[in-house]
């Protein structure tokens, strides 16, 4: 299982400095018993609190770069605290990637609130996504009832000055819609790898390729 060691201190202060090395060492002994494939070890010195912290960035982007299934950490408090750890695990939920933990001796066992509370998370962010996409069907029916035709606007289909057709990774994004991501997050997500896309185009391929496989 390819993985990622992350350690985290509050301070630069010399103890918590030991702290990180104690912290990588201890992982490095879990990884191996686990016999997990460690890509990266990061470190960070910053707040549980704090969301904008250098190395949890480099996880997510290293998350998408080189498919990590699992994060190592010491014990939950490690990856955040309060709010910050709440919305990490949301996070890491939707990608598809689970958390170990020294202290559990193996993955992450959520306590009964937290479970709650994540649980809570995801079903506002459905009824959220049910709504937005409710909002664009009732916008596209009532222009498609004053005359638009969204089909003509594709160079090649009676519209000659239609825009070309966005080539797009479908594969990818189907496995980060199966991960609970909203087309907007999917959206973001392949502009960071340099496609020049919108969440109503990546809604519509996205549906095209469901109606296909039917």
């Amino acid at each position: 299982m390819k993985s990622i060691i992350y350690c985290r201190v509050s301070t630069n202060k010399q103890t918590q400095e030991t702290s990180l090395e104690r912290q990588e060492v201890e992982l490095i002994e879990a990884a191996n018993h686990w016999k997990f494939e460690v890509t990266k070890i990061i470190k960070d010195q910053a707040s549980g609190y704090d969301l904008d912290r250098p190395g949890v960035l480099e996880i997510f982007d290293l998350i998408k770069e080189e498919d990590i299934e699992a994060i190592l950490v010491q014990d939950e408090t490690r990856l955040g605290r309060g709010n910050a750890k709440i919305a990490l695990l949301h996070c890491l939920k939707k990608e598809g990637v689970k958390v170990f933990c020294v202290s559990h001796q193996g993955e992450l066992e959520l306590s009964e609130s937290d479970s709650m509370v994540l649980n809570i998370v995801s079903m506002v962010e459905e009824y959220q996504r049910k709504l937005h996409n409710l909002k664009i069907k009732r916008g596209m029916k009532r222009a498609v009832d004053k005359g638009f035709h969204p089909e003509f606007n594709l160079n090649g289909q009676r519209n000659e000055q239609g825009r070309d057709r966005i080539e797009l990774p479908i594969e990818e994004i189907v496995r980060l819609r199966q991960n609970d991501l909203t087309f907007a997050e999917i959206a973001a997500t392949l502009r960071g790898f340099g496609y020049n896309v919108s969440k109503a185009t990546v809604n519509r391929r996205y549906q095209e390729y469901m109606k296909s496989e039917k």
